[in-house]
């Protein structure tokens, strides 16, 4: 009776033991997998704001008029206008007229330095083009925030036609404020669309 009493309890035991073992198994993948969708949603949330690092350069001005940045703008705009609005289909639209209009870009009247900052600007300004058209909305809004950067310095560098105003608002990039280009003096804000729409004020106007 003893043998048999004993017997019952190693084997009751050695079962708790393995329900115990199972449970911080289960317990270890379930944090596993906790670390991993929180990794994943880390560089899910990073994507945009990863690829949306402003660039600091040191570019060269000019005070031309120069029609040649036309498309490149009006591409621009058409991203700005398309966040003013809302609007996310549009926003790509823009992204694509973007990646279209600096691949026509004619290089050839380029050299030296201001070759080489053209090539910055380009590379940076395309990467972010890119993100525009497969991005949601919000994405777009990041990327857009360092786009401003590059063709505020394209235009810096090699000059335009247009009559353009450089906005300004405080609240945008999580208050600390962000840049943008318009091709009208009436303050629209594309960080905010309607949410926001009058958010912001002129800082200068180009030519």
């Amino acid at each position: 009776m003893k043998k048999v009493i004993y017997v019952f309890v190693i084997a009751t035991l050695t079962l708790g033991s393995c329900k115990t073992e199972k449970k911080e198994t289960n317990k270890d993948e379930v944090q596993k997998k906790e670390m991993h969708k929180e990794t994943d949603n880390h560089e899910g949330h990073n994507h945009g704001s990863d690829n949306a690092k402003k660039e600091d350069r040191n570019v060269t001005g000019t005070t031309q008029k120069n029609g040649a940045t036309a498309q490149i703008i009006d591409s621009y705009l058409q991203i700005k206008n398309g966040l003013v609005a809302d609007d996310n289909k549009a926003t790509a639209k823009g992204g694509t007229a973007m990646v279209t209009a600096f691949t026509k870009f004619d290089m050839t009247k380029l050299s030296g330095d201001t070759h080489k900052e053209y090539m910055e600007i380009l590379e940076s300004a395309k990467e972010h083009a890119k993100h525009i058209v497969k991005s949601d909305i919000a994405h777009q809004r990041e990327h857009f925030e360092v786009l401003s950067t590059d063709i505020d310095d394209l235009i810096t560098l090699l000059g335009t036609d247009k009559t353009l105003y450089q906005d300004f608002c405080p609240m945008a990039n999580n208050n600390k404020g962000a840049y943008w280009l318009s091709e009208i003096k009436e303050i629209k804000n594309p960080y905010f669309g309607a949410k926001m729409l009058k958010c912001g004020s002129v800082k200068k106007q180009i030519n």
